[in-house]
């Protein structure tokens, strides 16, 4: 019985673990790289117009896989695959970590 409870314990630590690692990227290269972006997800990932996504304060992990996702075809829209075609790995982690360190919008009403 006790070494199920051990058992327990150490998949509990690898799970806390594995959910815990971080991307790596580089912001000030993922700033200098977003300058592209700026058009439609504004300076500070804020865009101002509505049918863009704000990427601000976002998950890296969720913008990186996003960007790999639209490269690879698996997410589909016409605009972001033009985008990200070029985009290396190390790219799209920087954008990923740029936009991650960015505050996002706390009230909706700031959204114009």
């Amino acid at each position: 019985m006790k070494s199920k409870y051990i058992l327990i314990s150490i998949l509990s630590l690898i799970a806390v673990s594995s959910s815990n690692i971080a991307i790596a990227g580089d912001v000030v290269a993922g700033e200098e790289k977003s300058k592209e972006c700026v058009a439609c997800h504004g300076a500070d990932g804020n865009g101002t117009d509505p049918q863009y996504p704000r990427l601000a304060g976002q998950h890296q992990d969720y913008l990186a896989k996003s960007l790999r996702d639209y490269k690879s075809g698996d997410r589909k829209n016409p605009i972001m695959s033009s985008m990200v075609v070029g985009l290396s790995d190390d790219d799209i982690d920087n954008l990923a970590a740029f936009y991650a360190s960015l505050e996002g919008l706390k009230d909706l009403s700031e959204f114009k």
